[in-house]
């Protein structure tokens, strides 16, 4: 399907690795003109050279987006790369504040929250800040929230991260409102447990420490026996399938989505017998 992305310019948040990288990839492959953002330059990089050994367009701006100087250098660094952008993929995020891992609720203290909200909620707030209204003056736009199954699910072990997650679904909400009527769309997707990068490392640990066959397609379904993050489809998601959607929330063909929140899953529940 041609999603009608030719010469778009796109910046997706955190795309050194995971699904951001995913995303940016997909939407190069779409005709896109990607901006990739991340912390660390050599991952990022590895990102753009990947998307142009595919024969797309990819630049580079790197920052912290937690940090008010970080970003002013990724504003800078988009706006002298390609002038401005027509999407917005806010996929920064995640758990560092905690340690990475599920501490629980009240070893997250307050100094957690802030860090945690600073990197999931704050983050993207900037970016919206710097990118939308332009958009809106020109029209159009997309701006996509990368937020996370739980957002809605709130589980006590990450209670900081899963409370700025259903900060960015309300928000999404809320920005659709204000830019009602301009062109510009905005929508959620929440992944649930996905393959990434990440996770594999988590399998290979656990998977050592368990006792688990070496194949990871075999760790993935000991995993899911495990209960922790029950769905259910047979298998968790891959950044790929994640990136697509983005992708076509990102296409004109999305234009009367708005202010929606996308399961991408497989279907997660609470528990699956």
């Amino acid at each position: 399907m041609d999603l009608n992305l030719t010469g778009k310019r796109a910046l997706v948040t955190g795309s050194s690795s995971g699904i951001g990288r995913a995303a940016a990839q997909v939407l190069a492959r779409e005709g896109a003109v990607v901006v990739v953002h991340g912390r660390n330059r050599a991952r990022a990089e590895a990102t753009a050279e990947a998307i142009r050994r595919d024969g797309g367009t990819a630049h580079l701006a790197i920052g912290d987006l937690a940090q008010d100087e970080g970003a002013a250098a990724v504003v800078a660094a988009v706006g002298q790369a390609v002038g401005g952008v027509d999407i917005l993929v806010n996929n920064i995020g995640g758990n560092e504040s905690a340690g990475g891992g599920l501490t629980g609720w009240f070893n997250d203290t307050p100094q957690v929250w802030t860090g945690t909200m600073q990197q999931n909620l704050v983050a993207p707030v900037r970016m919206i800040h710097a990118f939308v209204p332009a958009m809106r003056e020109r029209g159009w736009g997309r701006v996509i929230n990368v937020s996370s199954g739980g957002g809605a699910q709130p589980t006590p072990q990450a209670a900081a991260y899963c409370a700025a997650k259903a900060a960015v679904n309300n928000l999404t909400v809320g920005l659709s409102v204000e830019l009602a009527r301009s062109g510009v769309t905005v929508n959620t997707v929440s992944p649930g447990c996905t393959r990434t990068d990440m996770f594999e490392g988590t399998l290979r640990t656990m998977g050592d420490a368990q006792g688990w066959p070496e194949d990871l397609d075999a760790r993935e379904k000991a995993f899911m026996d495990l209960g922790l993050f029950a769905c259910a489809s047979e298998r968790y998601g891959r950044p790929e399938e994640v990136g697509a959607l983005i992708a076509f929330l990102a296409s004109p063909l999305s234009g009367f989505i708005n202010g929606a929140n996308y399961r991408i899953d497989g279907g997660q529940v609470q528990s699956v017998n």
